[in-house]
């Protein structure tokens, strides 16, 4: 994944991230077809701009850093494959929260 990175870097304030694996099993023990499996709306940030410019001119700094854990909305995003893998670009503003450890 590394090297993927050093190609791509979002521009502004616009924030690169991996979708989670989604749940097959449930605490149960009970095995999920792919139908009846949800959209997963949890992600990690593999890569973030450098913000966005203000009216007044000045970079606002993007407010997620790489290797955060956050929520995503159900809708949107761009998706992009690096190496073989699916990632997915948003904006700092549509990104709806992150996960405190």
């Amino acid at each position: 994944a590394g090297k993927a990175f050093r190609k791509f870097l979002p521009l502004f304030d616009r924030v690169l991230v991996e979708r989670c694996a989604a749940e097959t099993v449930t605490k149960g023990g009970i095995m999920i077809p792919e139908k009846a499996q949800g959209k997963v709306l949890q992600a990690t940030v593999v890569a973030v701009g450098s913000g966005s410019r203000g009216k007044d001119g000045e970079i606002h700094p993007v407010s997620v850093k790489v290797g955060e854990k956050v929520l995503l909305p159900e809708y949107g995003g761009t998706k992009i494959v690096l190496e073989d893998k699916d990632y997915y670009l948003f904006r700092d503003g549509d990104i709806l929260g992150k996960y405190l450890d």
